[in-house]
Protein backbone atom coordinates (compact mmCIF):
# COMPACT_ATOMS: atom_id res chain seq x y z
CA UNK A 1 0.00 0.00 0.00
CA UNK A 2 3.01 2.32 -0.08
CA UNK A 3 2.59 5.77 -1.91
CA UNK A 4 5.27 7.41 -3.69
CA UNK A 5 6.29 10.71 -4.17
CA UNK A 6 7.85 11.04 -7.27
CA UNK A 7 6.41 13.30 -9.15
CA UNK A 8 4.90 12.22 -12.21
CA UNK A 9 2.74 14.51 -14.56
CA UNK A 10 -0.06 13.30 -16.51
CA UNK A 11 -0.38 13.55 -20.38
CA UNK A 12 -3.98 15.31 -20.41
CA UNK A 13 -4.92 18.51 -19.89
CA UNK A 14 -6.82 19.57 -16.25
CA UNK A 15 -10.47 19.14 -18.32
CA UNK A 16 -10.07 15.78 -18.73
CA UNK A 17 -7.46 15.18 -15.32
CA UNK A 18 -10.55 16.39 -13.15
CA UNK A 19 -13.73 14.13 -15.02
CA UNK A 20 -11.15 11.18 -15.09
CA UNK A 21 -11.06 12.34 -11.24
CA UNK A 22 -15.09 13.32 -10.89
CA UNK A 23 -15.51 10.18 -12.41
CA UNK A 24 -13.76 7.48 -10.44
CA UNK A 25 -15.02 9.07 -7.29
CA UNK A 26 -18.95 9.43 -8.40
CA UNK A 27 -18.85 5.63 -8.97
CA UNK A 28 -17.14 4.93 -5.39
CA UNK A 29 -20.34 6.47 -4.09
CA UNK A 30 -23.14 4.42 -5.26
CA UNK A 31 -20.30 1.62 -4.60
CA UNK A 32 -20.58 2.56 -0.99
CA UNK A 33 -24.32 3.38 -0.96
CA UNK A 34 -24.78 -0.23 -2.19
CA UNK A 35 -22.12 -1.95 0.38
CA UNK A 36 -23.30 -0.07 3.57
CA UNK A 37 -27.02 -1.14 2.92
CA UNK A 38 -25.91 -4.98 2.11
CA UNK A 39 -23.72 -4.47 5.91
CA UNK A 40 -25.74 -2.89 7.87
CA UNK A 41 -28.48 -5.53 6.86
CA UNK A 42 -26.43 -8.84 6.94
CA UNK A 43 -24.83 -7.21 10.35
CA UNK A 44 -27.74 -6.88 11.97
CA UNK A 45 -29.32 -10.04 10.75
CA UNK A 46 -26.52 -12.52 10.97
CA UNK A 47 -25.63 -10.63 14.87
CA UNK A 48 -21.93 -9.25 13.56
CA UNK A 49 -21.24 -6.86 15.80
CA UNK A 50 -17.41 -6.66 13.16
CA UNK A 51 -19.53 -6.11 10.05
CA UNK A 52 -21.86 -3.53 11.95
CA UNK A 53 -18.40 -1.78 12.62
CA UNK A 54 -17.49 -2.51 8.71
CA UNK A 55 -20.54 -0.91 7.92
CA UNK A 56 -19.88 2.23 9.77
CA UNK A 57 -16.51 2.43 8.24
CA UNK A 58 -17.54 1.85 4.66
CA UNK A 59 -20.33 5.03 5.64
CA UNK A 60 -17.22 7.10 6.28
CA UNK A 61 -16.36 6.79 2.80
CA UNK A 62 -19.19 8.92 1.62
CA UNK A 63 -17.50 11.77 4.07
CA UNK A 64 -14.42 11.08 1.93
CA UNK A 65 -15.76 11.23 -1.46
CA UNK A 66 -17.41 14.35 -0.78
CA UNK A 67 -14.79 15.60 0.60
CA UNK A 68 -12.51 14.99 -2.46
CA UNK A 69 -15.03 16.19 -4.90
CA UNK A 70 -15.19 19.09 -3.09
CA UNK A 71 -11.24 19.20 -3.29
CA UNK A 72 -11.00 18.25 -6.82
CA UNK A 73 -13.87 21.40 -7.84
CA UNK A 74 -11.99 24.34 -5.72
CA UNK A 75 -8.30 22.98 -6.76
CA UNK A 76 -9.69 23.06 -10.63
CA UNK A 77 -10.77 27.24 -9.99
CA UNK A 78 -8.11 29.02 -11.87
CA UNK A 79 -5.91 31.88 -10.22
CA UNK A 80 -7.26 34.87 -9.49
CA UNK A 81 -6.07 38.41 -7.29
CA UNK A 82 -6.09 36.21 -4.08
CA UNK A 83 -4.27 33.29 -5.46
CA UNK A 84 -1.68 34.11 -7.69
CA UNK A 85 -0.49 30.48 -7.82
CA UNK A 86 -4.18 29.01 -8.51
CA UNK A 87 -5.66 26.76 -6.00
CA UNK A 88 -4.43 23.52 -6.41
CA UNK A 89 -2.96 23.08 -2.80
CA UNK A 90 -6.75 22.61 -2.24
CA UNK A 91 -6.81 18.69 -3.72
CA UNK A 92 -4.15 18.32 -1.31
CA UNK A 93 -6.08 19.54 1.30
CA UNK A 94 -8.44 17.50 1.14
CA UNK A 95 -6.32 14.17 1.12
CA UNK A 96 -5.47 15.92 4.81
CA UNK A 97 -8.93 15.91 5.98
CA UNK A 98 -9.07 12.76 4.46
CA UNK A 99 -6.40 10.72 5.90
CA UNK A 100 -7.71 12.62 9.22
CA UNK A 101 -11.10 11.34 8.72
CA UNK A 102 -9.28 7.46 8.56
CA UNK A 103 -7.34 8.48 11.43
CA UNK A 104 -10.66 8.86 13.68
CA UNK A 105 -11.96 5.92 11.94
CA UNK A 106 -9.30 3.89 13.17
CA UNK A 107 -9.59 4.96 16.68
CA UNK A 108 -13.45 4.37 16.69
CA UNK A 109 -13.41 0.68 15.35
CA UNK A 110 -10.26 0.18 18.00
CA UNK A 111 -12.62 1.67 21.10
CA UNK A 112 -15.52 -0.26 19.67
CA UNK A 113 -13.76 -3.47 20.00
CA UNK A 114 -12.00 -3.10 22.96
CA UNK A 115 -15.27 -2.30 24.15
CA UNK A 116 -16.58 -5.47 23.30
CA UNK A 117 -13.86 -7.74 24.50
CA UNK A 118 -13.62 -6.52 27.71
CA UNK A 119 -17.43 -7.40 27.87
CA UNK A 120 -17.01 -11.26 26.33
CA UNK A 121 -14.34 -11.30 29.41
CA UNK A 122 -16.57 -10.40 31.87
CA UNK A 123 -18.74 -12.95 31.24
CA UNK A 124 -20.88 -11.40 28.53
CA UNK A 125 -21.02 -13.94 25.56
CA UNK A 126 -22.76 -12.40 22.23
CA UNK A 127 -24.82 -14.36 20.27
CA UNK A 128 -23.19 -17.05 17.43
CA UNK A 129 -22.92 -14.49 14.13
CA UNK A 130 -24.84 -15.84 10.44
CA UNK A 131 -23.31 -17.09 7.53
CA UNK A 132 -25.17 -14.14 6.45
CA UNK A 133 -22.97 -11.89 7.90
CA UNK A 134 -19.71 -14.04 6.07
CA UNK A 135 -20.97 -13.99 2.37
CA UNK A 136 -21.75 -9.78 3.21
CA UNK A 137 -18.27 -9.76 3.97
CA UNK A 138 -16.88 -11.52 1.18
CA UNK A 139 -19.02 -9.28 -1.35
CA UNK A 140 -17.76 -5.95 0.62
CA UNK A 141 -13.82 -7.63 -0.28
CA UNK A 142 -15.10 -7.84 -3.54
CA UNK A 143 -16.08 -4.54 -4.44
CA UNK A 144 -14.28 -2.57 -2.30
CA UNK A 145 -10.88 -4.08 -4.09
CA UNK A 146 -11.77 -3.53 -7.23
CA UNK A 147 -12.84 -0.09 -6.33
CA UNK A 148 -9.20 0.16 -5.04
CA UNK A 149 -7.73 -0.75 -7.95
CA UNK A 150 -9.49 1.40 -10.30
CA UNK A 151 -9.41 4.46 -8.25
CA UNK A 152 -5.25 4.04 -7.59
CA UNK A 153 -4.37 3.81 -10.76
CA UNK A 154 -7.12 6.65 -12.22
CA UNK A 155 -4.99 8.31 -8.63
CA UNK A 156 -1.71 7.75 -9.69
CA UNK A 157 -2.19 8.47 -13.77
CA UNK A 158 -3.66 11.72 -12.85
CA UNK A 159 -1.24 12.60 -9.62
CA UNK A 160 -4.23 13.54 -7.76
CA UNK A 161 -3.22 13.01 -3.94
CA UNK A 162 -6.76 13.49 -3.05
CA UNK A 163 -7.93 10.42 -5.56
CA UNK A 164 -4.92 7.98 -4.06
CA UNK A 165 -5.96 8.91 -0.65
CA UNK A 166 -9.35 8.08 -1.41
CA UNK A 167 -8.10 4.77 -2.95
CA UNK A 168 -6.50 3.75 -0.05
CA UNK A 169 -9.41 4.59 1.54
CA UNK A 170 -11.45 1.52 0.00
CA UNK A 171 -8.25 -0.74 0.43
CA UNK A 172 -8.65 -0.26 4.36
CA UNK A 173 -12.51 -0.88 4.08
CA UNK A 174 -10.97 -3.83 2.10
CA UNK A 175 -8.97 -4.81 4.72
CA UNK A 176 -11.87 -4.64 6.94
CA UNK A 177 -13.80 -6.39 5.69
CA UNK A 178 -11.06 -9.34 5.83
CA UNK A 179 -11.07 -8.59 9.33
CA UNK A 180 -14.49 -8.97 9.66
CA UNK A 181 -14.88 -11.97 7.64
CA UNK A 182 -12.29 -14.32 9.52
CA UNK A 183 -13.44 -12.86 13.10
CA UNK A 184 -17.52 -14.05 12.21
CA UNK A 185 -16.03 -17.20 10.53
CA UNK A 186 -14.08 -17.79 13.48
CA UNK A 187 -16.87 -16.76 16.09
CA UNK A 188 -19.59 -19.24 13.91
CA UNK A 189 -17.08 -22.54 13.18
CA UNK A 190 -15.53 -22.81 16.65
CA UNK A 191 -18.11 -21.60 18.89
CA UNK A 192 -18.41 -19.52 22.20
CA UNK A 193 -14.97 -19.46 23.27
CA UNK A 194 -13.82 -18.34 19.86
CA UNK A 195 -16.63 -14.85 19.71
CA UNK A 196 -13.85 -12.66 20.77
CA UNK A 197 -12.67 -13.31 17.01
CA UNK A 198 -15.59 -10.75 16.25
CA UNK A 199 -14.42 -8.25 17.88
CA UNK A 200 -10.73 -8.99 18.26
CA UNK A 201 -10.96 -8.41 14.26
CA UNK A 202 -12.10 -5.30 14.09
CA UNK A 203 -9.23 -3.79 16.42
CA UNK A 204 -7.12 -5.79 14.04
CA UNK A 205 -8.19 -4.11 11.33
CA UNK A 206 -8.26 -0.38 12.65
CA UNK A 207 -4.27 -0.70 12.88
CA UNK A 208 -3.87 -1.42 9.14
CA UNK A 209 -6.15 1.21 8.51
CA UNK A 210 -4.04 3.77 10.76
CA UNK A 211 -1.24 2.79 8.97
CA UNK A 212 -2.47 4.07 5.78
CA UNK A 213 -4.17 7.25 6.98
CA UNK A 214 -0.27 8.52 8.56
CA UNK A 215 0.76 7.55 5.43
CA UNK A 216 -1.68 9.57 3.87
CA UNK A 217 -1.34 12.92 5.87
CA UNK A 218 2.64 12.92 6.29
CA UNK A 219 2.62 12.93 2.60
CA UNK A 220 -0.16 15.60 2.20
CA UNK A 221 1.75 17.51 5.53
CA UNK A 222 4.87 17.68 3.40
CA UNK A 223 3.24 18.82 0.44
CA UNK A 224 1.62 21.77 2.00
CA UNK A 225 4.33 22.68 3.87
CA UNK A 226 6.41 23.32 0.73
CA UNK A 227 8.51 20.23 1.11
CA UNK A 228 10.91 19.42 -1.94
CA UNK A 229 10.41 17.32 -4.83
CA UNK A 230 12.10 14.20 -4.71
CA UNK A 231 15.84 13.59 -5.80
CA UNK A 232 14.88 11.74 -8.58
CA UNK A 233 12.60 14.52 -10.14
CA UNK A 234 15.21 17.08 -9.38
CA UNK A 235 17.93 15.14 -10.53
CA UNK A 236 15.48 14.81 -14.04
CA UNK A 237 15.04 18.54 -13.94
CA UNK A 238 18.64 19.07 -13.82
CA UNK A 239 19.19 17.08 -16.79
CA UNK A 240 16.87 18.53 -18.99
CA UNK A 241 18.08 21.94 -18.36
CA UNK A 242 21.38 20.76 -18.65
CA UNK A 243 20.79 19.44 -22.67
CA UNK A 244 19.06 23.09 -23.37
CA UNK A 245 21.90 24.93 -26.05
CA UNK A 246 23.99 27.42 -24.39
CA UNK A 247 23.12 26.31 -20.70
CA UNK A 248 26.14 26.30 -18.46
CA UNK A 249 26.41 25.23 -15.02
CA UNK A 250 22.71 25.04 -13.43
CA UNK A 251 22.55 25.32 -9.75
CA UNK A 252 20.35 26.59 -6.92
CA UNK A 253 17.66 24.17 -7.77
CA UNK A 254 14.63 24.74 -5.47
CA UNK A 255 11.37 23.21 -6.39
CA UNK A 256 7.65 22.46 -4.58
CA UNK A 257 4.30 21.08 -5.76
CA UNK A 258 1.45 23.08 -6.32
CA UNK A 259 -1.83 21.24 -6.16
CA UNK A 260 -0.74 18.91 -9.05
CA UNK A 261 1.66 21.16 -10.54
CA UNK A 262 5.05 21.94 -9.67
CA UNK A 263 6.95 25.06 -9.25
CA UNK A 264 10.69 25.45 -9.37
CA UNK A 265 13.73 28.26 -9.36
CA UNK A 266 17.00 27.50 -11.05
CA UNK A 267 20.22 29.64 -12.06
CA UNK A 268 21.77 28.91 -14.98
CA UNK A 269 25.00 30.53 -16.48
CA UNK A 270 24.97 31.82 -20.06
CA UNK A 271 27.91 33.48 -22.42
CA UNK A 272 28.47 36.56 -21.12
CA UNK A 273 28.96 38.16 -24.59
CA UNK A 274 25.52 37.42 -25.55
CA UNK A 275 22.85 40.35 -25.46
CA UNK A 276 20.01 40.26 -23.63
CA UNK A 277 17.55 39.32 -26.42
CA UNK A 278 19.84 35.74 -27.06
CA UNK A 279 20.35 35.49 -23.22
CA UNK A 280 16.71 35.62 -22.79
CA UNK A 281 15.73 33.00 -25.50
CA UNK A 282 17.72 30.21 -24.12
CA UNK A 283 15.86 31.16 -20.69
CA UNK A 284 12.63 30.62 -22.67
CA UNK A 285 13.79 27.44 -24.57
CA UNK A 286 14.50 25.69 -20.94
CA UNK A 287 11.11 26.84 -20.05
CA UNK A 288 9.53 25.07 -22.71
CA UNK A 289 11.74 21.78 -22.30
CA UNK A 290 10.26 21.58 -18.33
CA UNK A 291 6.98 22.59 -19.63
CA UNK A 292 7.12 20.07 -22.16
CA UNK A 293 7.87 17.25 -19.40
CA UNK A 294 6.22 18.93 -16.69
CA UNK A 295 2.97 20.19 -18.70
CA UNK A 296 1.91 24.01 -19.15
CA UNK A 297 0.70 24.68 -15.19
CA UNK A 298 4.34 24.13 -14.40
CA UNK A 299 5.62 27.47 -12.60
CA UNK A 300 9.29 28.54 -13.90
CA UNK A 301 11.60 31.17 -12.29
CA UNK A 302 14.94 31.33 -13.93
CA UNK A 303 17.53 33.40 -12.84
CA UNK A 304 20.01 34.25 -15.85
CA UNK A 305 23.50 34.95 -14.73
CA UNK A 306 26.99 35.33 -17.08
CA UNK A 307 29.11 32.89 -17.41
CA UNK A 308 32.31 34.00 -15.74
CA UNK A 309 35.86 33.55 -17.82
CA UNK A 310 37.43 30.28 -17.68
CA UNK A 311 34.36 28.30 -16.98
Amino acid sequence: MGLSLRFERPIMNNKDRIDQALWITKTGIWGNMTLVFIKFAAGFWGRSSALIADAVHSLSDFASDIMVIAGLKLGNRPADRTHHYGHGKFETLSAVLLGLLLILTATGLAISGGGKIFKILGGTIPARPGWIAVLAALLSISVKEVLYRFTIKTGKKIDSPAVIANAVHHRSDALSSIGAMIGVAGAILFGEDFRILDPLASIVVSFFILKASLTIVKQSLNELLESSLDEGTEQEIMTIITRVPGVNNPHNLRTRKIGNNIALDIHIEVDSNLNIKDAHAIALDVEKSLEQRYGPGTVISIHTDPQEEGD
